[in-house]
């Protein structure tokens, strides 16, 4: 019989690449195949690891679809979740997973293609709405720039958890982490129809062996200043006593980030 390759817990932290795994999960990531040497070391190491997270309150968690990620219980790593726009991009993207198309395309596809299927499953203004949220009358134009900046952020944040893989040109792999955001759903007949049933009705949480999606930094959460800015109202009728009363301001525009 073969000596397994790591015969203590020692063994495995002294591994070279244990520090890079450990960071990455300690920060949210998600490692599947396509992380090779990781996910190689956490499936040989994999009992050591689960008896060693449990000592900082954590849950090593491994998914039959292929991969791993940890599980905070305690309060010894911080716990974070995702922020609803965040998670609305994340069943979005698992709904292109789950599709045979795309993977007919190798599993790629493009911000626009993850706009399009919000668009197929939220109705009306309801997509608009989601990420640019106004009580008041918006400008159409801006309002569609806003979701689709707030799209490609939510893909730069999953991107960094591992969910997907952004390439060097311009398109996103989609990665089985995705997964994740069909629990709500796992095990029925048409997990795909269930799970776009659910983002039309809003239900956006993610449920996990009961616990929230951690995520790698406070910039996934809601911020008190990331309120969209609201489009100006229409204007007015002058007065006619009043007929050199300044014209009100332009509606600004969302201020966009660099193209992911």
């Amino acid at each position: 019989m073969t000596a397994p390759k790591y015969a203590e817990l020692q063994d495995v932290v002294l591994d070279p690449s244990f520090p890079d795994l450990d960071t990455a999960l300690r920060r949210g990531r998600h490692i599947d195949r396509d992380d090779f040497v990781s996910y190689t070391l956490l499936t040989e190491a994999q009992d050591h690891l689960e008896t060693f997270y449990r000592r900082y309150g954590c849950e090593l968690i491994f998914k039959a679809d292929g991969y791993f990620y940890l599980l905070p219980t305690g309060d010894k790593l911080p716990r974070r979740q995702l922020s609803p726009g965040d998670m609305l991009v994340g069943q979005a993207l698992a709904l292109l997973f789950l599709d045979p198309s795309t993977i007919e395309r190798g599993g790629r596809v493009t911000t626009e293609d993850v706009v399009a299927q919000l668009a197929v499953v939220l109705s009306g203004d309801a997509l608009i709405r989601a990420f640019y949220t106004t009580k008041r009358r918006f400008d159409e134009r801006v309002a569609q720039k806003a979701v689709r900046t707030k799209v490609a952020d939510g893909i730069r944040h999953l991107a960094a958890l591992g969910f997907v893989e952004l390439s060097d040109d311009a398109k996103i792999v989609l990665r089985a982490p995705l997964m994740r955001f069909a629990e709500p759903v796992r095990g029925v007949g048409q997990p795909a129809a269930a799970l776009a049933k659910l983002v039309a009705d809003g239900e956006v949480a993610m449920v996990t062996e009961d616990e929230p999606l951690a995520a790698e930094h406070d910039e996934v959460a809601p911020r008190e200043n990331d309120a969209e800015p609201e489009a100006e109202p229409e204007a007015e009728p002058e007065a006619q006593a009043e007929p050199e009363a300044e014209p009100e301001a332009e509606p600004e525009a969302e201020p966009t980030e660099e193209d992911w």
